[in-house]
């Protein structure tokens, strides 16, 4: 995710709250009450019809947060809603800067007709989610980072990563190897990172954008999907945070791993390339001895770290 500056970052921060959060939406044209004639009554009390609104305008934030890119009809027909009040929602939530529009990338010919628009997140939209002291964190790196060096930096980033490697490492040592990739998925959602995991694409496959792949997790490999991410845009500034996270998700699945897109750099999901079992070459006894292994290696890294944040 891009970094903005202070003034505009907390403007957006507040907007995308009030709309998503507190569903209430302020417009720049329209000014601070902006719910539409039948969603106030006499008093300027918003109406049931009003609260109504907005909480489905909050599910349908949530879910493209949750999905990544996905169509109106996607999205309607999760939430169980109409064409033409789907239409109404999206737009309201385009308007308000919270979602934007995407051309769903194709590897075949579609014939005619116009190509798929998908509706993706938006910063202003995903900050409504957020929770974290963006400032603050980023001004107490900065320090750290000025006192104590580049280093001290990286030792943080481990420290932090370090609880929920125990965690899920716990998780993860009950479940069986070719299950591993989503199990990790489900643990990261459960802790707010709205995470799913899908079979690598094989090469030159015909998919559209947002589409899992088809080939076998041992034999192309997995993809872990993080559509959410609380310290986006701290990780903006310090990149150690997405580095740290990415070889403990290494140590944790026994394999390697390879970032291919992060929200801290712009990119609307962080994705994350698991090499498929065969392709390191393992048995499956192997691959299970690698998976009990990055629990003991990481707390001896962070024993030896000299306890500095500990």
């Amino acid at each position: 995710m891009r970094t903005a500056g202070p003034a505009v970052g907390t403007e957006r921060g507040a907007t995308a709250h009030d709309a998503v959060a507190s569903g209430t939406v302020r417009s720049a044209s329209q000014g601070p009450a902006s719910q539409g004639p039948a969603s106030r009554g006499p008093a300027g009390e918003l109406s049931a019809q009003g609260r109504a609104e907005r909480s489905t305008r909050a599910r349908v934030a949530r879910l493209i947060l949750e999905l990544g890119p996905s169509s109106a009809a996607v999205i309607g027909g999760r939430l169980g809603l109409t064409p033409a009040a789907i239409r109404r929602h999206l737009d309201y939530l385009l308007a308000e800067g919270l979602i934007e529009t995407r051309t769903a990338r194709t590897y075949a010919s579609r014939g005619r007709g116009r190509p798929a628009r998908l509706f993706a997140i938006t910063d202003a939209g995903r900050s409504a989610f957020e929770h974290t002291y963006d400032d603050l964190a980023s001004s107490a790196l900065r320090f750290l980072a000025e006192e104590a060096g580049p280093a001290a930096v990286d030792k943080f980033a481990r420290h932090q990563v370090s609880e929920l490697e125990r965690r899920y490492g716990a998780v993860l040592a009950e479940t069986a190897p070719a299950d591993r990739v989503r199990a990790l998925a489900d643990a990261l959602s459960a802790d707010g990172y709205a995470a799913s995991a899908y079979a690598a694409p094989a090469a030159g496959e015909a998919a559209s954008a947002g589409q899992p792949g088809q080939a076998g997790p041992a034999a192309g490999g997995e993809q872990l999907c993080q559509h959410h991410c609380p310290v986006a845009h701290v990780a903006a500034e310090f990149p150690q945070l997405c580095e740290a996270e990415t070889e403990a998700f290494s140590r944790l699945l026994g394999r390697p791993v390879q970032r291919l897109a992060t929200i801290a750099h712009g990119d609307g999901i962080c994705t994350t390339h698991v090499t498929g079992r065969s392709l390191v070459g393992e048995t499956p006894a192997q691959d299970a001895a690698r998976a009990e292994g990055p629990a003991r290696e990481h707390d001896e890294t962070i024993s030896g770290s000299g306890g500095l944040f500990i």
